[in-house]
């Protein structure tokens, strides 16, 4: 329905013009869209003033080719073609969502813990942990609190790896995902249940577990009415990751200072270095049996993403399935990087859901960014997951994941009209 909705909208406006002015509509809706489509990838590759002048264009043409059908007695066609655009949309739309649909993970009920042992890193998130007051309220609930405070850098998993020994019987931290991480290894290695506090600047992992993370003080209401979470690790040449290892343009991106205060914003700056093509180390991304020779970027994550989503900005329904999500970018000319942006083809696109994941490059070691961390890496880089090693404590009551917002994919809308 959703293919022949968009067809359909094309096609009204044509056949509403009549024999004679056919060929006219044809000519000035298909130069809109030439003239469109050109603004948008200018708008990309560009910097500066062009740039902008290039968005203009691109948000002017349609305008002026909607006046022109509307000047030439055809604004029937035209609001009758926009009505047929938004049900493609729609019908797009739940396709996609069917098939995108997952149960809520399964929740386990625990006791409370008797002595909780909590990182807060009081810079992380703009000072929350001030902001909301963590400390005391941690302690009022039993906590025994350490601060990542102080000019001396603190070796965190060192510092959980005492706790346990000193007979921490939980360990949580109030932090970033990378601290996260850390001390998530601690607490699978020896069994123990992993309290997130959403102090964060971003929080995806606190996110993806359905947690408050407008404010981090609903999250420790798991210490006294919480229940437990049983997710997956990823690991990457034996590192922890709770999130995703990015690589090649993906790695660069997360080495941009700009990158920690606006993900997004940043990605989009850094774009046109993708679209005009990778000259960093040559990768090599086996991904179980498929092999992607030469990829510009690698995106390995705890958990698949959104099938729309290629830069992991967005969710993971579930975190309990036991796969890696794997997505690779090879792009060879402007017209595959449109197409590929536009999602309109799948060629250069990449993803699976593997248990393993193993990334050559031609030189000893190449940067990667592991949790927003910018690292270096010794090659080949073994990628793999550890189904259900962390227990996660969460509170009984808190938001819940929401469903991913579903983007109108029209190639995989047109594998699933053709294959079912």
């Amino acid at each position: 329905m959703a293919l022949l909705c968009a067809a359909a909208a094309a096609v009204v406006p044509v056949l509403a013009a009549g024999l004679l002015g056919a060929v006219s509509l044809l000519i000035v809706g298909t130069g809109g869209l030439v003239l469109t489509v050109v603004a948008l990838y200018s708008f990309l590759t560009r910097f500066g003033l062009l740039r902008w002048l290039s968005l203009g264009m691109a948000l002017l043409v349609p305008v002026l080719v909607a006046v022109w059908f509307i000047r030439a007695q055809l604004l029937w066609a035209v609001l009758v073609s926009c009505v047929l655009a938004l049900a493609a949309l729609g019908a797009g739309r739940t396709a996609l969502r069917r098939s995108a649909s997952a149960a809520a993970m399964p929740e386990h009920a625990v006791p409370p813990p008797r002595h909780p042992f909590l990182i807060m890193n009081p810079r992380s998130g703009g000072g929350k942990v001030w902001k909301y007051d963590l400390v005391r309220k941690a302690e009022e609930l039993g906590a025994r609190v350490a601060l990542l405070d102080g000019p001396d850098l603190v070796d965190v998993t060192a510092l959980a790896q005492r706790a346990v020994t000193e007979g921490a019987d939980l360990l949580g931290v109030a932090g970033g995902d990378g601290t996260q991480a850390l001390v998530a290894a601690v607490a699978a290695e020896h069994r123990l249940p992993f309290l997130v506090i959403s102090a964060g600047t971003r929080n995806h992992f606190a996110m993806d577990l359905g947690l408050d993370r407008r404010d981090p003080t609903r999250s420790l209401d798991a210490l006294r009415d919480g229940v437990e979470l049983r997710v997956d690790l990823g690991t990457v040449n034996g590192r922890t990751f709770v999130n995703n290892v990015s690589f090649g343009v993906y790695a660069e991106i997360v080495r941009c200072p700009e990158y920690r205060d606006d993900k997004a914003a940043t990605v989009l700056t850094l774009l046109p270095d993708l679209l005009a093509g990778h000259r960093g180390p040559t990768l090599v991304a086996r991904i179980g049996d498929t092999v992607v020779r030469g990829p510009q970027a690698v995106l390995v994550s705890n958990n698949a993403y959104g099938s729309s989503d290629l830069a992991g900005l967005s969710r993971r329904a579930r975190l309990d399935r036991g796969v890696l999500g794997a997505v690779t970018l090879s792009v060879g000319s402007a017209r595959e990087a449109v197409g590929l942006l536009g999602r309109t083809r799948l060629r250069g696109l990449s993803q699976e859901m593997p248990v393993e994941v193993t990334v050559e490059a031609d030189t000893d070691e190449i940067p990667a960014g592991v949790d927003g961390e910018s690292v270096l890496l010794r090659t080949p880089v073994r990628c793999a997951i550890r189904p259900g090693a962390l227990r996660v404590r969460v509170p009984r009551s808190r938001p819940g994941v929401r469903p991913a917002t579903v983007t109108v994919d029209w190639a995989r809308l047109w594998q699933m009209a053709r294959w079912g």
